[in-house]
């Protein structure tokens, strides 16, 4: 079919609670439809009451005084992924019979049930067509009374369609290529807020190509968004797709007691408490809820769940906790600045506006460090990946993934591939896997047959023209280079804090990560700048206030029990801030 669905088992059964928790607003699934085409009006509208008399319960009517009328409401509704059960079409009508018309529909919903209403004269007309369009029923008229003339014919055909109908996805449909940078942003996006959606490939799909014409979104404008209310996005930014999707971007109030910068695991753990204790709260995060932890396939050491969680399910969680307390979360939205006067911080977000709060958290989290080798920066998004495994390891079935790095979340990632993968690669710059993995991922990649771990080996030059092609690996030991096909290449290496935005008013060490308490600069045995009497709690920065946790804290331990750990641990230290300036 040329569609491809990224949502595993375990999202399907949770969507409902998904999309509840992170702001997406679905209905119901719509109706499926019934068609009467007639160009007689009152013929029209007595069609259209007896219809919606017998079957407005189950089916949603819709009528069209001519053929080409029709055509255009056919196409709507295939860009709303809606279905039509039953054509009920007049043969006799001016510029487009009965049988051409339905000639055309056939194209747009093949598995419709189709009847034709015919005058006496147009009977040996309904009989041929039955042959060369196969129609399934054609109706004399007058049809009066229905109950007995028209109902039990179309029941038999709706019966007949009813017990072969399989539901369409009931969301949000992404038409792209596989190799292009934006249609991967779109995807990796809605993955990690966890808003169902199904992927159609423009060029294994010929539905997508359909859909993409009659959207009039030629290739160079994709991704097409195709939303259920029948609206759409060509090529949108991450903050379009939110407004649409109603994921909130936006304070609804000027002033908190608690601004948290950051939505991983220590962000949302600090939201959860401080919340949960009164304060009134907000969160800022500039990609989706969860952080890079959202991210892992497969998180198997963090304690209270001995079968695991994947890094989403654990998001999706403290998500749901967060808004159950009154947390709001604002994403996408990004942080530019931090400014402080007197008592208040304020925090200033790209779209120009600001809001302020007695206390800060700075819970950034880190990035993934981009791998600077010839060839790479422009296949990034078209065959080069950093993380994503979630966003893409379905349309790897049946080829040879590549991984670069050698911690937990490349070992995770690994794992997962392998599902799908016919062979799954591990480059690994040293010499084995046990001084960066934890044991229980070793032995599993250690079980796993298709699976290699290749040591020595660095990655040092990618080809392709519109999609990676080729990768060049380096033996770090000999010297020895070797090029081979490649297709997909995911890198999980270092963490790289994004604080730049930071400078000149927190206090950071040289790779960026923020000093707190002890590692605090101190001139004469006292914090420089500091201006309390008090020495900065354990969490604190050079700002009274203003705190950080997590791993874009200098010293923190880079686990995701650790990050909720400080999380909680520094709403205590709020408190106790709070209980002095308010």
């Amino acid at each position: 079919m040329g569609k491809e669905w990224w949502m595993s088992n375990i999202f399907q059964l949770s969507t409902t609670l998904s999309c509840k928790a992170f702001g997406e607003v679905k209905g119901a699934m719509a109706k499926p439809v019934i068609l009467t085409v007639d160009d007689d009006p009152e013929v029209l509208q007595a069609v259209a009451r007896d219809l919606r008399q017998e079957y407005g319960d189950r089916f949603r009517i819709l009528r069209a005084e001519s053929g080409a009328t029709a055509l255009v409401a056919l196409e709507q509704l295939t860009l709303r992924n809606q279905t039509v059960a039953l054509f009920l079409v007049d043969q006799r009508m001016p510029h487009m019979s009965g049988v051409e018309f339905l000639e055309q529909a056939l194209r747009m919903f093949p598995d419709a049930k189709r009847a034709l209403l015919t005058a006496y004269a147009d009977t040996d007309a309904a009989i041929r067509a039955i042959n060369t369009t196969k129609i399934d029923y054609y109706l004399m008229k007058p049809w009066d009374p229905p109950q007995e003339h028209l109902y039990p014919v179309l029941n038999d055909l709706l019966d007949d369609w009813q017990a072969n109908f399989q539901p369409p996805f009931d969301g949000i449909r992404v038409i792209g290529n596989r190799w292009s940078p934006h249609s991967h942003q779109a995807k990796d996006f809605l993955a990690r807020n966890q808003v169902p959606y199904q992927w159609m490939d423009i060029e294994l799909s010929e539905e997508a190509q359909q859909l993409a014409s009659r959207a009039n979104c030629d290739n160079l404008h994709l991704p097409l968004i195709l939303l259920s209310d029948g609206s759409s996005l060509m090529q949108p930014t991450n903050i379009q797709i939110a407004e649409k999707i109603g994921l909130q971007t936006q304070a609804e109030k000027p002033f908190y007691d608690l601004i948290i910068v950051g939505g991983g695991p220590a962000g949302l753990a600090a939201a959860v408490y401080g919340a949960s204790e009164g304060l009134r709260t907000v969160m800022i995060e500039r990609e989706a809820p969860g952080g890079q932890a959202g991210t892992s396939s497969r998180i198997e050491n963090y304690l209270g769940f001995p079968s695991g969680l994947s890094g989403r399910d654990l998001a999706h969680r403290a998500v749901t906790q967060a808004k159950r307390f009154g947390v709001e979360i604002l994403t996408p939205q990004e942080s530019k600045g931090i400014r402080v006067d007197n008592q208040y911080r304020f925090v200033q977000l790209a779209d120009g506006s600001e809001i302020s709060c007695h206390a800060m958290i700075l819970a950034l989290g880190v990035s993934w460090r981009r791998l600077d080798i010839p060839g790479l920066e422009h296949l990034t998004g078209a065959g080069v990946y950093y993380g994503a495994a979630q966003t893409e390891a379905m349309s790897c079935q049946g080829e040879e993934v590549y991984i670069v790095g050698g911690a937990n979340s490349a070992g995770q990632a690994a794992m997962y591939f392998s599902k799908y993968a016919d062979k799954v690669t591990i480059l690994v710059r040293g010499d084995s896997l046990v001084k960066s993995m934890s044991q229980y991922l070793i032995d599993q990649i250690a079980d796993t047959p298709n699976i290699v771990v290749q040591t020595h080996s660095s990655v040092v030059e990618a080809k392709g023209e519109t999609r990676l092609e080729t990768i060049t690996t380096q033996n770090t030991l000999t010297g020895e280079k070797q090029t081979v096909k490649a297709t997909s290449l995911f890198i999980f290496i270092g963490a790289i804090p994004q604080t730049d935005w930071l400078d000149g008013m927190i206090e950071r060490d040289e790779r960026g990560f923020i000093l707190t308490g002890p590692y605090l600069s101190r001139d004469s045995g006292r914090v420089k700048g500091w201006t309390l009497s008090r020495d900065p709690y354990l969490l604190e920065t050079n700002i009274p206030g203003v705190f950080a946790v997590g791993d874009v804290r200098h010293g923190s331990i880079k686990r995701v029990a650790s990050g909720v750990g400080e999380g909680s641990i520094c709403v205590q230290f709020v408190h106790q801030y709070l209980s002095n300036v308010v």
